[in-house]
């Protein structure tokens, strides 16, 4: 699904489309904003977002098989709910 069929689906049901642009857009800066700060966010029933700490550690490039450093980095981790994963 794009962002496009999202605000599309919220004007679907009643939001003006400068309403519905404007919640997606606050959705995804309220996530964000979170998860900068290391806090889990959740939708109960959907699922929960959560930084995630990768340890730096040896690895290979494969062109040359040159033994490389890959320095610790955060990610972003999704959980399903089960509200969610019922649904499918």
């Amino acid at each position: 699904m794009s962002r496009k069929i999202l605000v599309d689906a919220l004007v679907k049901n009643g939001l003006a489309t400068k309403d519905a642009n404007a919640a997606v857009n606050t959705i995804v800066k309220t996530v964000t904003k979170e998860l900068k700060k290391n806090q889990k966010f959740s939708l109960t029933g959907f699922g929960s977002f959560a930084v995630a700490k990768r340890g730096a550690r040896k690895g290979r490039n494969p062109k040359t098989g040159e033994a490389i450093k890959i320095k610790a980095s955060k990610g972003v981790r999704f959980k399903a709910g089960a509200t969610l994963k019922a649904g499918i």
